[in-house]
């Protein structure tokens, strides 16, 4: 058996549970079983419930240590959840980070570690704009400013990343839209889209399943595309115009998109540099409404 396969739904020797029809995570599988599990078994799945985004690095050994029960313990409640060995429960573990599922909260104390945070945010940050370099750069630039329109897509998690973006943008340049807005589809966005205008398509990992048919539909239609995601959204790269790598991984259980509103922002700054005289006419005109309509808080002196 695979991490992540489908697991029958049959009892185990041991009267436990093996699975469900559908796939399920690790913590699911533990719920399920819980009340049938021996006290030693339920010492264990508490820790390892505490400890979900550890579990990738503990081997069975490590586990029963960490936990105060047997090793022999510690691989009956393996077998019991629809696992072999810790070896399968480790790529069970490293297969959800790997895909975005936030697998556990911190151990205590970690959140205070805010060195590992800025040493992991750093490197993201540092791949990111060396992938990018000043040559991609001005491709993306180049394809937002010279556009008829430019219509930044985000969908789930990549959706406020998209709305930031088109507010960045709004500051030099109109006829900048973000989609899908609430309550519609991306169908009436697209439907006078063509080679003339761009489309900027935010693609982070946990991606709707049609995102393939959308960002191919964008491509067919002859917008050309820049395309932003985490590693994962490679595969995608071949309908873009611009591919735009920002990696997400962060030392917490959840993912951080530090180097997705980098890029965000030297975009924007980038467009804004290159219609200076547009820009600052466009600016001062905001500016003005900003004013007569009261929205902004003036500071006092």
């Amino acid at each position: 058996m695979t991490a992540g396969t489908e697991i029958a739904g049959t009892e185990t020797a041991g009267g436990g549970v093996a699975g469900a029809e559908v796939a399920m995570n690790i913590g699911q599988r533990i719920d399920r079983a819980y009340g049938e599990l021996s006290p030693q078994e339920q010492r264990a799945a508490d820790f390892i419930l505490d400890h979900l985004s550890d579990l990738a690095i503990y081997s069975g050994t490590e586990l029963a240590q960490r936990s105060g029960v047997s090793k022999a313990t510690v691989s009956r409640l393996f077998r019991r959840l629809g696992f072999e060995n810790a070896q399968e429960v480790r790529e069970h573990a490293r297969s959800l980070r790997s895909s975005g599922v936030p697998v556990g909260g911190a151990t205590p104390g970690a959140s205070a570690d805010l060195s590992a945070h800025l040493v992991r945010e750093v490197e993201n940050l540092r791949r990111c704009l060396d992938a990018l370099g000043p040559e991609r750069l001005e491709q993306a630039t180049s394809l937002i400013v010279r556009s008829r329109s430019v219509t930044v897509v985000g969908l789930r998690n990549s959706y406020s990343m998209a709305l930031h973006l088109r507010e960045q943008l709004a500051q030099c340049r109109p006829a900048v839209h973000v989609a899908p807005l609430p309550g519609q589809t991306l169908a009436e966005e697209f439907a006078e889209r063509d080679a003339r205008d761009v489309a900027v398509v935010f693609g982070f990992r946990r991606r709707p399943a049609g995102f393939a048919r959308l960002i191919a539909g964008i491509a067919a239609r002859g917008v050309p595309i820049v395309l932003i995601g985490d590693p994962s959204a490679r595969r995608y790269a071949e309908f873009a115009a611009v591919w735009i790598e920002c990696p997400i991984d962060s030392v917490s259980p959840l993912d951080s998109y530090a180097s997705a509103m980098s890029v965000a922002n030297v975009l924007a700054s980038n467009a804004l540099a290159a219609r200076t005289r547009e820009s600052r006419t466009r600016i001062g005109a905001i500016n003005g409404l900003y004013e007569a309509f009261g929205e902004l808080e003036v500071p006092t002196p």
